[in-house]
């Protein structure tokens, strides 16, 4: 990408960045921005750096990562401070002579911004991090098992939100969204963000998972007793559309072929208003999601490329994450013992969560 653009270099500052950068370590301290603690720079020629003042140099060298992998370049906290571009400067200056920097936040009006060209480079997954993602999908699927054994109806969506962020930090995993959503306001709203409300009959909970970097997003229905006629119809057929985003999710495919054939799965089933309710989801990595699929959608799906779709029809959803292999797709947030859907499509069987009867 460095080469391609003309450019000698590249800062790195959003917490995201620098999780791919460095195989899923953190320079979050301030978790209510993006940015992160430190920059790194990579430079055209491949050599690395780990710009940072003196406050927080000794911390990510002894605890995230090497000096052998990031030369070091410190400097005092009241210099960074002093000067809005100092540390683009002092970037500029490692730079080979007549080197080009760009940033991948909007650091300053100087400075091109890039992160469209670098989310592209995060898109196709190493093997070490295939390995990772796998391992956070199955520890995510797996607390959802154990969150459905100490809720109960009678509980506040709150009381219930910190007992699912209580049981993903057993598995060293840090929900960056959590949704809750109780009874009547499942269908209001298809972002619940928890209150004060009982669950009585039916809940939702939706988390976006991150550990070393990677999200895994996924979603679950419970229901006290028996499962009202039309919620399971409802289910039922937003499962026929989950099976179609995960068969037209093929190396090649574009979002926006991906969106129609949802579109079309949608209308099939009698709820072709629904899709315009909600985003469908996309492609996943170091973000919720990467990119969102939508009618003029150009972007494309790789191998070694994880997604997470989320397809709603008011009152039920389906979402799980998922990676594209050179054998096909393979869902791996699954929940052990959850009931699930199949669904055929295209001489294919795909499977979408169920709604668990407690």
């Amino acid at each position: 990408m460095l080469s391609a653009e003309n450019l000698g270099g590249v800062l790195l500052n959003s917490q995201a960045n620098f999780a791919w950068a460095t195989g899923g370590k953190s320079s979050g301290i301030n978790l209510s921005i993006e940015a992160g603690a430190c920059f790194l720079l990579v430079r055209a020629d491949g050599k690395k750096f780990l710009l940072a003042n003196n406050i927080e140099m000794p911390r990510i060298l002894s605890e995230e990562i090497s000096a052998d992998d990031f030369e070091p370049v410190e400097f005092t906290w009241q210099a960074e401070k002093s000067a809005g571009d100092f540390v683009i400067e002092k970037a500029k200056s490692l730079l080979k002579t007549n080197g080009v920097i760009a940033a991948d936040l909007p650091l300053s009006s100087n400075i091109r911004a890039v992160e469209n060209l670098i989310a592209r480079c995060r898109y196709g997954l190493t093997g070490a991090e295939i390995e990772r993602y796998k391992s956070l999908g199955k520890d995510s699927g797996e607390a959802f098992e154990k969150i459905f054994e100490i809720i109960a109806p009678g509980e506040t969506e709150l009381e219930i939100a910190r007992k699912v962020k209580n049981i993903l930090a057993i598995y060293n995993i840090e929900p960056v969204v959590t949704l809750v959503g109780a009874d009547e306001r499942i269908a209001k709203f298809r972002h619940p963000v928890p209150t004060a409300k009982c669950w009585q009959k039916v809940l939702l909970i939706a988390v976006c998972a991150r550990r070393t970097g990677l999200i895994a997003s996924l979603s679950r229905i419970v229901c006290a007793g028996k499962i009202p006629v039309q919620l399971r119809k409802k289910t039922a057929a937003v499962a026929e559309v989950f099976a179609n985003f995960l068969a037209a999710t093929r190396r090649g495919a574009s979002g926006a072929e991906i969106y129609k054939s949802a579109a079309q799965a949608y209308a099939a089933k009698g709820f072709g208003d629904e899709i315009n309710l909600h985003h469908q989801g996309g492609a996943a990595g170091y973000k919720t999601r990467e990119w969102v699929a939508h009618p003029q959608s150009a972007e494309v799906v790789h191998n070694n490329q994880a997604f997470a779709w989320n397809p709603s029809i008011t009152g039920t959803k389906a979402e799980e994450t998922c990676l594209t292999t050179e054998n096909g797709i393979e869902i791996i947030t699954a929940t052990p013992n959850f009931p699930q859907i199949s669904i055929e499509v295209e001489g294919r069987e795909f499977y979408s969560p169920d709604i668990l009867s407690l």
